[in-house]
């Protein structure tokens, strides 16, 4: 039986964000698009195009991740 904790998923999670990719925060839409600016140890600073600079712990909140295809819906 494998067992996969579910702070590991989410910190496996995190390695899909990198420098410069664009990001919402699902909880709380109306802080606009973010650009992903670094991530250490879990810890993902994001700078939010309404609310400005935030540091996401990326073991608690779940940041969605955008493509050039996908626009932020309302």
């Amino acid at each position: 039986m494998i067992f996969i904790s579910i702070l590991t998923i989410s910190k496996l999670m995190i390695l899909d964000f990198e420098p410069g990719d664009k990001v919402v925060n699902s909880n709380n839409k109306d802080w606009g698009i973010g650009q992903v600016q670094s991530i250490i140890n879990g810890k993902v600073t994001v700078n939010f195009e309404n609310v400005g600079k935030k540091v996401i712990n990326s073991e608690i909140i779940q940041l969605e991740k955008l493509n050039k295809n996908k626009e932020l819906k309302k």
